[in-house]
């Protein structure tokens, strides 16, 4: 185009066209005219008057779905090739206001928004970004790629860590269920009937699934790293452990190995974390970290774990972390370690003493016998141990667990030794009411 003028007159002319393709109902011959409409606007570099006509085009009389559809579509490929950021921003912003409450567009708008909170972010804007994601709830788009809508609900997901938002991060990641990852996609699709929404392709830029999972439990781990979850965060690098890339290659393994060795050891003591922790030490991969497999074997064996040795041994290896995958183990590692340890010994010791004195049960703990009191009294509360203690004779009895039938059958004796009483009471009852009356007779 040579001039203003001979671009408008160009428009005029197509703009004529669109109208009597549109009013005689001729869709291929009005997406073909808007679209070279825009067209022309690109070659000239035109960038306002792009913005104007696709805002004119969109609200004409009876504008047909497919013309705002092929429309949007054309424009979003202009978009990489904009002259500077604000001229980026205003056409998406102006292909956002077109296609807002389009249901036909809903996907290219969720696109568009993804683009528009990428430049926010990359100007430091992560609020911003963030708030812009929400707006998009892509779990409802029947005809986005599975893949797409997971990739932009785990964009959702990292804006809000970024902007520490840790309730909103939790609900947007439950819209994805963990087992989604683990359906073999190596199937046939089956081809779509007739009548059925077709499933629009993935972009070339969305990462795989298998890639896709180790993005998602990575985010996973920032986000139960907050609350300091140990057997969640142990859990996700399982999840990503098991990643066939992963698995295949040691350079890779080694340091995931690693962070699920210290998680286990790090998380309390319960059924899951004791099932996590035996299938580990069944790992062939573990015996290429014997430091670690001794580390987990101590905490299998019913034996009191000295804590200061066991320090010394492993404080280089605790403090190699931070240049590993997933960096340092968190603030409070350390700390939570010691409280593991001393909470391993404590089962130890109720496991072979049914009473014990508080001074003895200090002196295997290596505490003062406040901190051994304080430590005993935390499991209790927490149901981990049964235990009663007899403060002023300083003596600690430890109990075993009944489960419910050992409860009832006890009961059922209670009950039966009960009856018994009442019906020997009533025979000597009537047996002195029987001598009395005898008596009197006499």
């Amino acid at each position: 185009m040579e001039g203003g003028g001979n671009l408008e007159s160009s428009i005029e002319q197509l703009l004529n066209v669109e109208k009597q393709m549109r009013l005689s109902g001729d869709v291929a011959g009005t997406k073909k005219a808007a679209t070279d409409i825009l067209q022309l606007c690109f070659e000239a570099r035109a960038w306002n008057t792009l913005n104007d006509q696709i805002v004119l085009l969109s609200k004409r009389r009876g504008q047909l779905k497919q013309a705002v559809t092929a429309m949007v579509q054309q424009a979003m490929q202009y978009i990489d090739e904009t002259p500077d950021i604000e001229t980026r921003i205003e056409l998406i912003k102006t292909l956002n206001n077109v296609s807002a409450g389009k249901i036909y567009v809903e996907i290219e708008r969720a696109r568009l928004i993804k683009k528009l909170a990428k430049i926010k972010e990359g100007q430091g804007l992560i609020a911003e970004a963030a708030d812009l994601m929400q707006e998009i709830a892509v779990e409802t788009f029947g005809a986005m790629a599975k893949t797409e809508k997971i990739a932009f609900i785990l964009d959702q997901v990292r804006l809000c860590l970024d902007r520490q938002d840790y309730v909103r991060a939790q609900i947007l990641s439950r819209k994805i269920s963990p087992r989604v990852f683990d359906i073999d996609t190596s199937k046939e699709k089956k081809k779509p009937k007739e009548g059925d929404n077709l499933v629009e392709e993935a972009p070339a830029d969305i990462p795989s699934l298998l890639e896709l999972k180790r993005i998602y439990h990575e985010l996973m781990i920032r986000y139960y790293t907050h609350n300091n979850d140990y057997l969640e965060i142990c859990r996700c690098y399982k999840a990503i452990y098991d990643i066939p890339s992963v698995k295949e290659n040691p350079a890779l393994w080694t340091p995931v190995l690693r962070k699920i060795c210290w998680f286990l050891v790090l998380a309390p003591h319960d059924p899951m974390q004791s099932s996590l922790l035996n299938s580990t030490l069944d790992d062939k991969n573990l015996s290429e970290l014997p430091n670690f497999r001794l580390l987990l074997k101590q905490l299998v064996t019913m034996e009191v774990v000295q804590w200061t040795s066991l320090w010394n041994a492993y404080k280089d290896e605790f403090e190699n972390e931070k240049s590993m995958l997933g960096g340092s183990l968190g603030d409070k590692a350390a700390e939570d370690l010691r409280q593991r340890i001393i909470e391993h010994n404590i089962l130890v010791v109720s496991k072979y003493y049914a009473r014990i004195t508080l001074k003895r049960l200090a002196e295997l703990l290596c505490l003062s016998i406040q901190e051994a009191e304080k430590h005993l009294s935390d499991m209790v509360v927490s149901k981990a141990l049964m235990a009663k203690i007899d403060r002023p004779m300083e003596i600690v009895c430890f109990q075993t667990a009944k489960d419910s039938n050992d409860i009832l059958n006890s009961w059922a004796m209670n009950l039966e030794k009960l009856l018994d009483l009442v019906e020997k009471s009533c025979h000597q009852i009537h047996k002195e009411t029987m001598v009395h009356k005898a008596a009197l007779k006499v």
